[in-house]
């Protein structure tokens, strides 16, 4: 079994960090969401992984590597352009051969892992395998309709009136009938080869296809909201690991990770907090669920319930909370007088401004 992991996209919820970013890289508990995403598959006993890469391949190729630090066997398939999740099956099937395979969004994050789900397709080996879950807006996903014995009879991706709260989550369990299905639909009116259209295919074919619900933890973390709550979650099950220095001047309270090299001066850190090798952090607050990346520098700040990513630094600035600071950022005090705000801002941006 192989799986297929898809990391193109253009991330355009979490924009401007993803102008200049993966979006699978952000990351989590001082971890690229990818990452957890590799791991789990690694868990479940799978060694070949497809990564579908775009525009950021780069950047994802010299993260991931070879993949042998996850122990993996990773090849590289270039899509020119995110043209939906079954031409990435189109486009990986040289790669797939004859294999079943895990399809797996690169973004999205599943606590406690994909080993049983896998485990139990293997036994059973239907033609497909799809994991459903409880959604308050299901407009914003695939959503699976089931007759009353629990059997999948309808799909629809993203609709205006959902026939149930059922969305999909983003893994997928397929044999290679999956193969004859992709290249049997048409690009919807988005433009798209939709994975939905294909597994539609499939039940109009009366192949076997079932479903999973998942009743742990799932987040697609494709914005700021979902990916702070994915941060808050992860950080709940640190370990207390203090590596680096933490000075008399400063205290530490609950799950606090210190990695070797930073260092804490004068500082109160209420956690669960992860802070980066590297970083330091002086005459300040850091508060729950907040990951500093390494490298960084806070000073004379109070900051929660927030992810700021590598070599940024905030000096001054009083109380930061519910916020994604991307990389090489500074954010400093504004003077003051005269009493005005000056802003440089990047296409697609948010800002909160009290007058």
């Amino acid at each position: 079994m192989k799986a297929l992991v898809l990391s193109g996209g253009a991330g355009t919820r979490l924009r401007p960090i993803t102008h200049t970013s993966a979006k699978q890289l952000v990351p989590v508990a001082n971890k690229a969401v990818l990452f957890y995403g590799l791991e789990s598959i690694a868990a479940a006993g799978i060694t070949e992984v497809g990564v579908i890469v775009g525009d950021t391949a780069a950047e994802i190729q010299e993260a991931v590597g070879d993949g042998s630090k996850f122990g993996l066997e990773v090849t590289y398939i270039p899509q020119e352009r995110p043209l939906g999740l079954a031409h990435a099956v189109l486009i990986a099937q040289d790669y797939l051969g004859d294999d079943d395979f895990v399809m797996y969004l690169g973004d999205n994050f599943i606590i406690g892992g994909i080993t049983a789900i896998v485990d139990d397709f293997r036994r059973h080996r239907p033609d497909a395998q799809i994991l459903l879950t409880h959604v308050p807006d299901p407009r914003a996903f695939g959503v699976a309709e089931l007759d009353p014995s629990g059997q999948v009879v309808g799909l629809e991706e993203k609709p205006e009136h959902p026939k149930s709260d059922l969305a999909l989550v983003g893994v997928y369990l397929f044999t290679p009938v999956i193969h004859d299905a992709v290249r049997a639909i048409e690009p919807s009116w988005r433009g798209e080869l939709e994975i939905t259209h294909a597994i539609q295919h499939l039940i109009d074919t009366r192949a076997d296809v079932r479903s999973t619900l998942i009743k742990g933890y799932w987040k697609d973390t494709g914005n700021v909201t979902d990916m702070l709550e994915v941060n808050r979650t992860v950080l709940e099950t640190l370990e207390p690991r203090i590596d680096g220095e933490v000075d008399e001047a400063s205290e530490t309270i609950g799950r606090v990770v210190i990695e070797e090299g930073a260092k804490i001066t004068d500082s109160r850190i209420v956690g669960p907090v992860v802070i980066g090798a590297g970083t330091v952090v002086s005459h300040s607050y850091v508060g729950p669920f907040t990951s500093i990346a390494e490298n960084c520098r806070i000073t004379d700040s109070e900051l929660e319930f927030s992810i700021v990513l590598r070599e940024s630094s905030i000096d001054g600035v009083g109380r930061i909370e519910s916020s994604l600071i991307g990389r090489h950022v500074e954010v400093t005090p504004a003077p003051g007088v005269p009493s005005a705000h000056r802003l440089v801002l990047g296409d697609h941006s948010e800002v909160r401004i009290r007058s």
